[in-house]
């Protein structure tokens, strides 16, 4: 009698929700699933649940945009009890698949598409096993016999194939050590703070947001007057309670808005046969060129003829340049408010701002096959075309750009430009934030509270939680080799330490996590693929896999897994 597979999911976010989707639903039956999860609750992970959320957060994502699992959103909400829907401020009579939900709402949704899921699981005879509160403290491969050890602080247990879905981690740096300093602004509940001085923040994107909501609530009170227009006040004990944002350029993220294609997908998009054929003919390397080229100006062609007018003659510096000239000339609150109401038009009239979507669409087209950059290559995307990327695709809720005009209207929200060499130096209660502004004077301010809102960090091969498979040599931590070799050899001249040099002569740069292939599977320290251990876990790959693309990531990533794992 023919064994069935053992398959271990270790983590049961959201991540492992697509996943576990992907199996149940492959047509294949002759394997067994253990799913570990250190909380008592699955799908939900740590960005929809407490750990990431309080009831002020809402989703940058919304039910159009949501990967297709066991029911939609909307068909779920119209199934919950109104005291559900009430406590969160629901309308049920007003809900549809383009609003985006509070996060632990949204939360509660991932939670029961996974019990669902493990109930067609039962029905086709697919024994799943779940251990709740069951943190995976190491991992052990038996190359000899392909198996693969997981432990426990209850147990330990032997598979065939383990997928190492993990998600977000904070290092501790500051936190727990110096008063006043957070690495994170997670879990919120540590930031319902009622504080009476400047908070100063490292950063402006979703994650910064995340904290103004929650600190602002604290502290004061959002109201609607007779006009429909929301302002903010302090509480009497909060009076001189502000927060400083401290951001590169000064730059705000843009707003939310209608999706042509809420699933970031295009026809015109390279095929994986073109971009295999470019590499064969380019010493083994994608072209970031290349890929700008063809998975975004040339789609301009046909839908937008005036811009790709604009555009054609631009490679990615000037288009960035051109790009980011506007938004760094204005004020930031000023920008955001012309962007809401051009994000408003887009959305009432279901109408794609073109140019932002396309961008989004590349950004996701990249992701996978980004492993096959050159080192300068994946130099160029992080300092030239990431920045405006980040921008652009944030996709801020628009209850969350109110909230910012309301305490910028109150004075209570600034921003600071920081430029690219701020410091910050903890003291024994706060830090001391040092920059150069645009005409790069030193600034030396201090805060008696700091909260770094930067976002997940991409964490280096060090942090790979899971020691036996770094003492084994089962990973290793993540390279790219220079296409020219000069350039790879001036930057060890000038003392790079992340640049290396091999027996044959080739240069490499070492990136942040661990190598994986296109497949998802680890690399040991001979570049050889495990066919038995796969990771998902986007903080330990994000070297080889630049863009968190959230839900559209796990959902595009599991195929790729699942395939491999059950020979599809």
């Amino acid at each position: 009698m023919k064994t069935k597979k053992r398959i271990a999911i270790v983590g049961g976010g959201p991540s492992a929700l697509f996943l576990f989707k992907r199996l149940i639903h492959s047509g294949i039956s002759d394997f067994e699933v253990d799913i570990f999860e250190r909380k008592k609750v699955l799908g939900a992970g740590m960005p929809y649940s407490q750990e990431g959320a309080n009831r002020e957060h809402i989703t940058n994502v919304s039910g159009n945009e949501t990967p297709e699992l066991v029911s939609s959103v909307v068909e779920w909400l119209k199934e919950q009890p109104n005291e559900l829907l009430e406590s969160f401020y629901i309308d049920i009579t007003t809900i549809n698949d383009y609003k985006v939900l509070p996060r632990l709402l949204f939360g509660y949704y991932l939670t029961t598409q996974f019990d669902l899921l493990l109930q067609i699981a039962s029905d086709i005879k697919i024994k799943t096993t779940v251990h709740y509160e069951s943190e995976v403290l190491d991992i052990k491969y038996d190359a000899e016999n392909k198996e693969v050890w997981l432990y426990t602080s209850q147990s330990k247990l032997k598979f065939d194939d383990v997928i190492i879905c993990t998600g977000h981690s904070w290092p501790s740096k500051w936190e727990g050590k110096h008063d006043g300093c957070f690495d994170s602004p997670y879990p919120p509940s540590k930031l319902e703070l009622n504080l009476n001085h400047a908070v100063a923040l490292r950063g402006s994107s979703l994650t910064a947001i995340d904290a103004i909501r929650t600190l602002a609530r604290k502290n004061g009170t959002f109201s609607t007057d007779e006009d429909g227009n929301i302002n903010y006040t302090l509480n009497k004990e909060s009076a001189n309670f502000s927060i400083v944002m401290h951001s590169r350029e000064g730059l705000l993220p843009a707003l939310r808005f209608h999706l042509e294609d809420p699933h970031l997908s295009n026809d015109s998009l390279l095929t994986p046969e073109e971009i295999q054929d470019h590499k064969d003919n380019n010493d083994g390397f994608l072209s970031l060129d290349y890929i700008f080229q063809k998975d975004f100006k040339d789609i301009f062609k046909d839908k937008d003829p005036d811009f790709y007018q604009k555009i054609k003659h631009l490679n990615i510096e000037e288009f960035v340049d051109a790009m980011m000239e506007l938004r760094i000339r204005l004020d930031s609150f000023q920008l955001l408010k012309a962007e809401y109401v051009e994000a408003e038009k887009s959305i009432k009239r279901q109408e794609s701002i073109y140019w932002k979507e396309m961008l989004a669409v590349l950004s996701f087209a990249m992701n996978h096959p980004a492993k096959h950059f050159s080192a300068e290559d994946m130099e160029r995307l992080h300092k030239v075309l990431m920045p405006l990327l980040s921008i652009i695709i944030a996709f801020v809720p628009q209850k969350s750009c109110i909230d910012l005009l309301a305490l910028y209207q109150a004075g209570v929200l600034s921003i600071v430009s920081v430029g690219h060499e701020s410091e910050i130096e903890p003291q024994e209660e706060g830090i001391i934030y040092k920059y150069y502004d645009e005409k790069n004077t030193l600034h030396s301010q201090s805060y008696r509270t700091f909260i770094d809102c930067v976002g997940q960090p991409h964490l280096s091969f060090k942090d790979f939680p899971f020691t036996s498979l770094k003492a084994d040599k089962n990973v290793s931590a993540a390279k790219l080799r220079f296409q020219n070799n000069k350039i790879g050899e001036i930057a060890l001249s000038k003392g790079d330490s992340s640049v290396e040099v091999d027996s044959q002569g080739n240069y490499y740069r070492t990136v942040s996590g661990i190598s994986i292939n296109d497949k998802f599977q680890i690399l040991d320290h001979y570049g050889a693929n495990n066919e038995n251990i796969y990771i998902m876990a986007v903080p330990y790959i994000g070297g080889f896999n630049p863009d968190y693309s959230g839900l559209d990531f796990c959902e595009a990533t599991s195929l790729h897994i699942v395939k491999s794992i059950l020979g599809m």
